[in-house]
């Protein structure tokens, strides 16, 4: 029985397996939202909620123990700008683990970890109309005027897929068969 034994092992020695985190943790700091499996995910909320707890500390030594987890300069500066100030009012659990089902290849229990605050439609990377930058009305204007240029089709279209192969003969056999030399020593003597 592993009494008073906390964390799992996860099938990898604790080199990797903090590598792991430390890239997990940075996914999840530029994304607000992975895919991972249940096991790596209940182990990954308590060191992902630790950083945001020292983001909302905002010192320099909080930056520096952040930065042991992070290791881009620019994650450890979204985590103080903008996702720690998010939740400053909150005491805690910042992140949520929904369970996906098993997943196809092998069964494995797949979840999602995120942020509570994470909107699926902001982070979905298509701007809405309004969103985008509007052009003057001048080139509106001059861009509807021009007409657009439509491409030729190619003279040749090629087959999907790869290209095909020239034949060639394979070697001991047709026409080069007889030209062949072979490596092997000429025996000397009688027997």
């Amino acid at each position: 029985m592993r009494h008073n034994v906390a964390g799992r092992k996860l099938g990898r020695t604790s080199s990797h397996r903090l590598a792991l985190f430390r890239n997990q943790l940075a996914s999840l700091m530029a994304e607000e939202r992975i895919i991972t499996t249940l096991p790596k995910a209940k182990e990954l909320r308590p060191l992902a909620e630790r950083l945001v707890t020292h983001g909302k500390a905002g010192t320099v030594h909080a930056r520096r123990l952040v930065s042991r987890w992070l290791p881009d300069r620019t994650l450890v500066k979204k985590l103080f700008e903008e996702i720690a100030p998010r939740h400053a009012e909150r005491p805690g659990g910042y992140l949520r683990i929904v369970k996906l089902g098993g997943r196809q290849g092998d069964g494995a229990e797949m979840a999602v970890l995120e942020f509570v605050d994470f909107d699926a439609g902001k982070k979905s990377g298509t701007k809405a109309k309004s969103e985008a930058p509007a052009k003057p009305a001048g080139e509106e204007a001059a861009a509807a005027a021009k007409p657009k240029k439509e491409k030729a089709p190619p003279a040749e279209v090629k087959k999907a897929g790869k290209p095909a192969r020239e034949a060639k003969p394979a070697p001991g056999r047709g026409a080069g068969a007889a030209k062949k030399k072979t490596s092997m020593p000429k025996k000397i003597g009688g027997s």
